[in-house]
């Protein structure tokens, strides 16, 4: 079922991502109406140098973004 990433700076530490990484399969586990065991979390650090190229530039062309940036670059 869902896979969910999330791509962000580096520089938080395992115990951050671990509960940022709870709180959204809380979430969607709620809003779908399944089971927490439906899900998978990943998260990936990619450097601020990198951003726009790997996440930025993507992320405003994908249709499938629901929410874009509300910043430029």
């Amino acid at each position: 079922m869902p896979h969910i990433t999330i791509q962000m700076y580096p520089g938080r530490d395992d115990e951050t991502k671990k509960r940022l990484a709870d709180a959204i399969l809380e979430t969607a586990s709620r809003t779908l109406e399944r089971g927490k065991e439906h899900f998978s979390v990943s998260i990936v650090d990619v450097p601020q140098e990198e951003w726009k190229e790997k996440v930025y530039d993507k992320v405003l062309k994908d249709s499938n973004t629901f929410i874009k940036p509300g910043y430029s670059m």
